[in-house]
């Protein structure tokens, strides 16, 4: 059985996983490409534990499991599903519970919800918001 490495705060992110969602994002054509990059950036800043890799051919983010993958589809407003893995898992008071603005949010299940941040100024204004999100998210795995 593979035991999983414990990583700590001040490891280097993988240069694979970064090499990786570098050339997907090259070929990459989508309208909100620097949105998405600001993003990407902004997720990152939030705390030294998250790294990103593609998962489900997309930006994806992970501390030690994927929480939090670019919704690609999306061609008028970025959007990221923040979600608990792969597969729904119990979570301790039954369901992930977030104190963010309603209009942020909409909730596909009790352990996954779509975030849609919007174009360039609209990420800016919303910036707060979503880091405040993406802490409590990660505080509840």
């Amino acid at each position: 059985m593979a035991t999983r490495k414990t990583r700590t705060p001040d490891d280097p992110r993988p240069a694979s996983s970064q090499a990786a969602v570098s050339a997907l994002m090259l070929a990459l054509e989508h309208p909100l490409e620097a949105e998405i990059a600001a993003v990407r950036q902004i997720v990152l800043g939030v705390d030294p534990r998250i790294e990103e890799a593609v998962k489900w051919n997309a930006p994806s983010f992970r501390t030690t499991e994927f929480f939090a993958t670019v919704h690609l589809r999306s061609r008028d407003s970025v959007q990221l599903v923040f979600h608990t893995g792969a597969k729904a898992r119990d979570l301790p008071g039954g369901a992930v519970r977030l104190d963010v603005p309603s209009d942020l949010v909409r909730w596909l299940g009790k352990d996954r919800c779509l975030v849609t941040l919007g174009t360039a100024a609209e990420i800016d204004a919303r910036r707060p918001a979503f880091e405040s999100l993406i802490r409590q998210w990660i505080d509840q795995l």
